[in-house]
């Protein structure tokens, strides 16, 4: 991939002084302007800088360090391509195959190659992968360092090393990791972190391993004034021993159609999934314990409507693109505002309206006050369905059913039957009792019992402080 150029466009990929290859391959997937990202970050690592950058998911990223990597390393000959030229560390498995994915789209047309490496996935495969050479190796930092080790990836040649979602990979425990690797590569290596905090940690690893780099921050762009998501949040208060029947109740009086649901740990996922499907729900697991293919198999389930729920973590769900979200769950609070935000924008898209739920715990009152200042937006605080309040929906759906039937018509031969008990009832007493059978069908107003109200103030917290959510993730560390 030669570096030729092309004649500098006003705002176009061109001008940012990447190869007439490479803008061709832009072209025909569709990319016509680089996002602030992509225009503030590719000039830089074009020039050969160490770069820092603060950027959150979203923000084309990948293409603004994937692709000054891609024509760095199109200047190698072929024989010195056949080692990895370009490392990018990743956090999670589906990053990994996220990110391999878009840098093998990019380089379409070129002699590169690109191998994603992760765990779970068979370690001799990989090693042959490795044998048979590739330029750029997409992997997680305990596989990189597990092959390194191995001695099946050589990091002699690496000219380009990226750290992408660096703190991420900090919170997951891959901090040690991370030093092991850097150590092992080159100096001369030319190196981007990006993160989208810039905690003290992060910039200890900047300040080790980075040389003089420039600094970038890309705020998350605004949505264009009429096309927010219409999302309509609220919190219910509840103690832990009863969100399990909470959750149930909430979603059966929110009639929610497509619901993701987020818990903090692979167990809770495992056991809630259960506890769903045991009721009678149609629920999917999905978490980083599981196979790839059967992870698959669950979001065709889930985008097909085979599922109505998808019970995820946060790592399991990064990457997910699922349209008509119907609702947001938060089974458990999340620990950072960037979280929060992120978890709640799935919902409301594309004009269509969505729903944001999240089950706070009595402990965790004070920070619905620290979430509506981070979105800005009033947060409804309602109590836990009642028992009327499930036998009132159910009702509902069964007059909403009853005048279905009512306007599709055909009732002739049900007509005989009521003008037979007619002669010895009130109509209106016939009607009635049809309607209680059909109730009982449908379940009638079951058993259920009262979920105890908490009775847990809401107490005001400061609404535009810098460390409100520092207090949050401090809390969950005590917690």
């Amino acid at each position: 991939m030669p570096n030729s150029k092309t004649d500098p466009q006003p705002g176009g990929f061109a001008a940012l002084g990447l190869s007439n290859e490479i803008v061709a391959s832009l072209t025909s997937l569709g990319y016509e302007e680089p996002t602030p990202i992509q225009r503030e970050t590719i000039p830089l690592l074009l020039e050969g800088r160490d770069l820092l950058g603060q950027a959150a998911t979203g923000t084309g990223k990948t293409a603004a360090f994937a692709l000054p990597m891609l024509q760095r390393i199109g200047q190698a000959s072929d024989a010195a391509r056949r080692q990895a030229c370009g490392l990018v560390l990743v956090p999670t498995r589906e990053l990994a195959m996220q990110v391999a994915e878009a840098v093998h789209k990019y380089a379409r047309g070129s002699r590169i190659t690109v191998l994603p490496l992760y765990g779970g996935a068979p370690m001799h495969q990989q090693i042959r992968s490795l044998e048979r050479g590739a330029s750029v190796v997409v992997a997680t930092p305990g596989r990189a360092l597990d092959h390194i080790r191995r001695g099946t990836l050589a990091l002699g040649k690496l000219q380009v090393l990226i750290l992408d979602e660096a703190d991420e990979m900090l919170d997951m425990g891959f901090a040690d990791d991370l030093d092991a690797i850097l150590e092992a590569t080159p100096k001369e290596r030319q190196t981007a972190l990006f993160s989208a905090t810039m905690p003290p940690r992060i910039m200890a690893i900047a300040n080790r391993h980075l040389k003089d780099p420039a600094r970038i921050a890309i705020a998350r762009e605004k949505t264009a004034p009429g096309k927010m998501p219409r999302v309509r949040q609220v919190a219910f208060i509840v103690a832990r021993p009863h969100k399990a029947a909470a959750l149930e109740r909430v979603l059966e009086t929110e009639n929610a159609s497509s619901a993701l649901v987020f818990c903090r740990t692979r167990l809770e996922v495992d056991t809630l999934v259960e506890t769903l499907n045991a009721h009678g729900h149609s629920a999917e697991a999905l978490h980083g314990g599981m196979e790839q293919r059967l992870r698959d198999r669950v979001m065709a389930r889930f985008r097909e409507g085979k599922a109505d729920l998808l019970v995820a973590t946060d790592v399991a769900a990064r990457g997910l693109d699922i349209e008509r979200l119907s609702h947001v769950i938060n089974y458990d609070v999340p620990n950072s505002s960037e979280t929060y935000l992120h978890r709640i924008g799935r919902t409301g898209r594309a004009g269509r309206e969505g729903t944001a739920i999240t089950l706070v715990e009595p402990r965790e009152h004070r920070l619905v006050r620290s979430m509506e200042a981070v979105t800005k937006q009033r947060i409804e605080i309602a109590p836990v369905p009642t028992v009327a309040d499930l036998r009132a929906k159910r009702l509902e759906l069964t007059r909403a059913s009853l005048r279905e039937r009512l306007l599709a018509g055909d009732l002739d031969r049900m007509r005989v039957v009521v003008e037979s008990l007619a002669a010895e009832f009130d109509v209106l007493d016939i009607a009635a009792a049809a309607v209680q059978l059909a109730h009982a069908a449908a379940g009638g107003d079951g058993d259920d019992k009262e979920i105890p109200a908490t009775g847990a103030p809401l107490i005001e917290a400061p609404q535009s402080t810098p460390n409100t959510w520092v207090g949050f993730a401090l809390h969950f560390r005590r917690a």
